[in-house]
């Protein structure tokens, strides 16, 4: 009997990432008319059966079946790579977080809280959620479309090359629509959950950088200043989510930032400058040396002062000037020894000291805060009980207790 070819007799087969397996297309030419109920047996028993692109995977026990079809009635030919569109949940979710960055999100969101929890204000605990979720959608929504345009870039880094787009576990059209889902929602939680200022914060931060900063990295070395900007807004918008305004607190707070952008990116790409290279990107460890060196050593000192300022302009006591003093000179040592001998081991240690600098430094400034504020609960309570003490204890001297008898003593 001759088979008929039915449409969907086409399965594509995509292993885990660990067993690193190439796509397994099969097509078969089944035995049985196209009305009739599909039956996964019509596989294993058709007469011609064409494995296109396959090799042996050593972690997978689902290839089982394949290859014996492969002995029994098969032939291997190759084809170019081809996406899978059946995905497993579990896998997917992976993939989604994989999109997203998920620990340069979480490290935005948590520089976004530091700054939220840092305002001189009252502290409500469903605009500080709001405010984290909302920042962390938009933050997986910019990384999403960052590596959605490079694709061609990433795949020549031994540090990127492994990302989901460039191995082909998710497909632009996933992390295009992903993104869109993500900054949607994010924008309208910042918005509608929190307040116009924070949305706007994000949403500029959004286009900053995935219309400037992506495609300047291909440019000019400026494009370290301005992700260095796009790393210090998230604070201003937790400080702006609290308070509903930005006061020279939270310029002081995002200058920290700002400013600890460089020692920590710059001492990254040192020993990266082989991979920027060969992607093509203009780093300043790889096309000025000396100079990213000196600027991870300026922008250390800059730390100093910008510590220096808080108590100053009364955002924070003076013992916060003092306790970040040791953290912020071993910083600045470490930077000026990257400076002096510009080898591996100096810019890995400068590099793991900043991701230890950056939490103890909003620590120490979250712990020596100036002002603090009780919750909007907490202060009505605090009324009442004041009203109620002026009521039963009314003043007994001053103007209080004149002025009720000179009201009375003027002629009407």
């Amino acid at each position: 009997m001759i088979g008929v070819l039915v449409r969907r007799s086409t399965w594509d087969y995509l292993a885990a990432p660990s067993s690193k397996c190439q796509l397994i297309r099969l097509t078969a030419t089944v035995s049985r008319r196209p009305w009739e109920e599909p039956s996964t047996q019509g596989v294993s028993s058709c007469g011609n059966v064409k494995l296109l692109s396959s090799i042996s995977c050593k972690n997978s026990s689902s290839l089982a079946g394949v290859k014996k079809e492969q002995t029994r009635c098969g032939r291997l030919e190759y084809l170019d790579w081809m996406p899978s569109p059946f995905t497993n949940a579990g896998k997917t979710m992976s993939n989604y977080k994989k999109l997203s960055k998920f620990r340069l999100t979480s490290l935005v969101v948590i520089t976004a809280m530091g700054g939220y929890a840092m305002a001189p204000a009252a502290f409500d605990i469903s605009t500080f959620a709001m405010c984290a979720l909302g920042t962390g959608l938009v933050s997986a929504a910019a990384n999403s479309i960052n590596q959605y345009h490079e694709v061609p870039f990433d795949s020549q880094m031994s540090r990127t090359k492994n990302r989901v787009l460039v191995t082909g576990q998710m497909t632009p059209l996933h992390s295009i629509g992903f993104a869109i889902a993500s900054a949607s929602t994010g924008l309208c939680l910042l918005y509608f959950g929190v307040n116009g200022l924070t949305a706007a914060l994000g949403a500029g931060n959004l286009l900053l950088y995935t219309c400037v900063y992506t495609p300047m990295k291909r440019v000019s070395i400026l494009n370290t200043w301005v992700g260095s900007i796009v790393g210090a807004i998230p604070p201003l918008m937790g400080w702006a989510g609290c308070a509903g305004t930005l006061d020279v607190g939270a310029w002081i707070l995002a200058g920290l930032l700002y400013a600890w952008q460089f020692p920590h990116f710059n001492a990254l790409s040192w020993n990266l400058r082989p991979d920027y290279s060969r992607a093509g990107y203009r780093m300043m460890a790889v096309t000025n040396p000396s100079l990213c060196r000196r600027t991870a050593l300026r922008y250390t000192m800059a730390i100093s002062g910008l510590s220096l300022l808080a108590p100053i302009f009364d955002v924070t006591n003076v013992w916060f000037a003092l306790e970040t003093m040791p953290l912020n000179l071993y910083f600045c040592y470490l930077a000026y020894e990257f400076h002096q001998k510009s080898d591996s081991g100096s810019s890995r240690k400068l590099f793991r000291f900043s991701l230890l600098h950056l939490p103890v430094l909003m620590l120490l400034f979250l712990v020596n805060k100036k002002n603090w504020y009780f919750t909007s609960s907490e202060q009505e309570e605090t009324t009442i009980m004041d009203n109620k003490t002026i009521s039963i204890h009314p003043p007994t001297s001053g103007l209080g207790s004149v002025l009720p008898v000179a009201v009375a003593a003027v002629p009407r």
